[in-house]
């Protein structure tokens, strides 16, 4: 016995006989695209959005603080230079963690599990598993720079001191928001040995 599989229309919510090739909606006429293709192409269009978002994240400042009518700005890593300098060397370990290296481990560890979507890598399904689960474990320790700024920036309220969220802040938040859609979209039915 030959079970029959359906797929949903994404224009008008039809459902249709799943079949093999190209699916056309029975109600309107679009063509339906599979689930595999669209979760690839997704993953794919978020990760390189994050990527881009990762370059002004890093290089315009994420802190402005106002003291005395005298303007700092810092960066990530010139806001963990100066927590190095200050002595507070755990924060400084931390954000450096959080911040600079767990978005890279973000990118490598999508883009190794795309790949070995897309060309069927020789390696253990459990291994991909647990390395697409580690993805998305890691993924909100990334925003622990955006958390300070602002709980920094709304603590802060002296007449001669005034702390303000940066461009960089801004673009890091979207490259935490994009990094984290591209592990949701990532379709983990796809890992195959």
């Amino acid at each position: 016995m030959v079970k029959n599989r359906f797929v949903r229309c994404h224009i008008c919510e039809a459902v249709n006989n799943e079949k093999v090739g190209e699916i056309i909606c029975r109600r309107c006429g679009e063509k339906i695209y599979t689930h595999k293709d669209v979760s690839l192409h997704r993953t794919i269009a978020f990760l390189i959005t994050a990527i881009i978002l990762y370059i002004p994240a890093n290089l315009y400042p994420i802190l402005i603080t106002r003291q005395f009518g005298v303007m700092q700005e810092s960066t990530i890593l010139g806001g963990i230079m100066h927590l190095w300098e200050a002595g507070s060397y755990p924060v400084a370990i931390i954000i450096l963690l959080a911040s600079v290296f767990v978005p890279i481990l973000k990118f490598i560890f999508i883009t190794y599990l795309l790949i070995s979507t897309k060309y069927n890598v020789k390696s253990s399904i459990a291994d991909k598993h647990k390395l697409f689960y580690i993805t998305e474990v890691i993924g909100s320790w990334s925003m622990i720079d955006v958390f300070v700024v602002a709980i920094l920036s709304v603590l802060i309220h002296f007449t001669a001191v005034q702390i303000l969220p940066g461009t960089g802040a801004t673009a890091f938040g979207l490259m935490v928001f994009f990094t984290m859609l591209s592990a949701l979209s990532f379709d983990s039915r796809l890992i195959k040995k």
